[in-house]
């Protein structure tokens, strides 16, 4: 399976999720990358999303390519970073294993409707851990997601770094992506 490839045509990502990346995430950048992000949109067909709207992740997907295809190779990564502080998210929890195990949820919470993937964490030793990501999203995005939750409930002289580790790899055309996770 190849990276913005949907596992499952019948899987849709909440309109909240859109405009948080598209306003707030991609508006920290610059004004031309919230444009930009929004006539990609617009090329497939979502013109003015809706918080309370589902739309097909494939559609999602294919923006979302294009975005990466445009803007500097950097931007996926720093788009991820920034999710957890833009985006709603599980907080009842206070510690890096925590919420590296709630990316799982929030993913959950704005995809529906067939196969949607799954991102699943274990801890390994006292300040790492592993985070198997099995998305379509890809891997910058991923990386910098994981490495923006793992900074979020980190102590504040944690040193958190990400490693890609897996024997697998999206950019291969493979499902799935291992990274290991040091806070």
């Amino acid at each position: 399976m190849a990276t913005y490839e949907a596992f499952d045509r019948d899987v849709e990502v909440n309109g909240r999720t859109v405009l948080t990346i598209v306003e707030e995430a991609m508006g920290r950048f610059s004004d031309a990358y919230q444009k930009r992000a929004v006539e990609a949109l617009a090329v497939e067909g979502i013109t003015d999303p809706d918080p309370e709207e589902w739309y097909p992740q494939q559609t999602w997907l294919n923006a979302f390519e294009t975005i990466a295809d445009e803007l500097q190779p950097h931007v996926l990564d720093r788009l991820g970073e920034q999710i957890p502080a833009v985006a709603q998210w599980p907080n009842d929890f206070d510690t890096v294993p925590e919420g590296l195990q709630s990316i799982d949820e929030a993913y959950r919470r704005n995809h529906r409707g067939g196969e949607i993937g799954s991102y699943q964490f274990e801890r390994t030793a006292d300040r790492e851990g592993e985070l198997t990501c099995h998305t379509p999203y890809p891997c910058p995005f991923d990386r910098g997601l994981v490495r923006g939750v793992a900074k979020k409930y980190a102590s504040v002289d944690a040193f958190v770094f990400i490693e890609e580790t897996g024997e697998t790899c999206r950019r291969e055309g493979d499902d799935t992506c291992v990274y290991t996770v040091y806070w």
